[in-house]
């Protein structure tokens, strides 16, 4: 039996777009997912970011849960060091309140910005340091089991919203480990420790009352269209519009210079954190998957739709759950 299939959803803003349309898409994204048998669906928070509109997870997971049944929704992940912890309890149990037994809250310690921005969300650079602190703090607030004494989220308080330790490196999967937390590996754009992270954190985990057994999820994007042809033409599309959005920051070019843009070192060292990535017919990217589950140790794959516009995302998204899923 194949493992389960989720999906995260950046809220991509396709050129010429406002915020609201891609949220319109990210609903009818969730309730085609759903239809489909994806376990869940994450949001990632990013900020000062153009073509991403998912700078506030909360208020668009509550947003999601209000148009969908049944499908898991969660944050891939909160920005831990962005925030009071408290502040994200009340925040994640009102959602948990609202939406029983279908909210997870996947947390990271990178600021998910750049140090100008992070100066205008008031927080320290520092901050992260803290990371480690801050999640047992969260998760006292969740279970009812505040250190704080008199000091209760609420709503949140026995809430027992489930916790997921993101990470690209050891640091990520030493911290799940020792706290006996799920671990979410995010090798859709961060390939290189895959192996060595994962391998980390199930030899050094410790059973927790929560969860006594390891449990990792392992990003992974797929492109996946009627033919191979398509499917590689598509991918393409995506590589130069994340090369376009990364390395000119919204700097207008001609369609000449970011050809002769692509074939630089700048250019493969972008396209190259999407190392991980299956691309091509049903099969073919089923073939890639089971690989992947291999390498990755993975109990569950978490996807990125890699297409170049909602008809494709959509497509993609059927073809990947007919391979998969049914």
């Amino acid at each position: 039996m194949s493992i389960p299939l989720s999906l995260i959803d950046f809220a991509t803003i396709f050129e010429g777009e406002r915020p609201g349309d891609s949220f319109k898409r990210s609903v009818a994204l969730a309730q085609k997912a759903e239809g489909l048998g994806f376990k869940r669906i994450w949001y990632a928070e990013h900020h000062n970011m153009e073509s991403i509109s998912s700078a506030a997870p909360a208020v668009l997971i509550s947003h999601i849960g209000a148009n969908t049944k049944t499908i898991r929704l969660g944050a891939g992940g909160v920005m831990l060091p962005n925030h009071s912890p408290y502040v994200i309890a009340e925040q994640f149990g009102t959602l948990a309140e609202l939406y029983p037994d279908r909210i997870d809250l996947g947390l990271g310690r990178a600021p998910g910005t750049d140090m100008n921005t992070l100066r205008a969300l008031r927080r320290d650079p520092q901050s992260a340091e803290n990371f480690p602190s801050d999640v047992v703090e969260l998760n006292s607030y969740l279970t009812g089991r505040s250190r704080l004494p008199g000091v209760n989220a609420i709503p949140g308080k026995g809430t027992n919203v489930p916790l997921y330790i993101l990470g690209s490196s050891l640091f990520g999967a030493q911290l799940a480990a020792q706290l006996g937390m799920p671990y979410s590996f995010a090798s859709h754009f961060a390939p290189t420790h895959l192996e060595h992270a994962v391998q980390t954190y199930r030899d050094n985990y410790q059973p927790s009352e929560q969860h006594p057994e390891p449990y990792v999820i392992a990003a992974v994007n797929v492109t996946a269209s009627d033919s191979t042809e398509q499917a590689h033409d598509d991918f393409y599309k995506v590589a130069r519009a994340r090369v376009k959005n990364m390395a000119l920051r919204g700097r207008q070019v001609t369609d000449e210079q970011l050809d002769e843009l692509m074939d630089s070192p700048a250019a493969r060292q972008i396209v190259d954190m999407l190392h991980y990535t299956a691309i091509g017919t049903g099969s073919e990217v089923k073939e890639y998957l089971d690989g992947f589950v291999k390498t990755a140790q993975a109990d569950e794959l978490m996807i990125s739709l890699q297409s170049p516009n909602t008809e494709a995302t959509t497509r993609n998204m059927e073809i990947l759950a007919d391979a998969w899923i049914n």
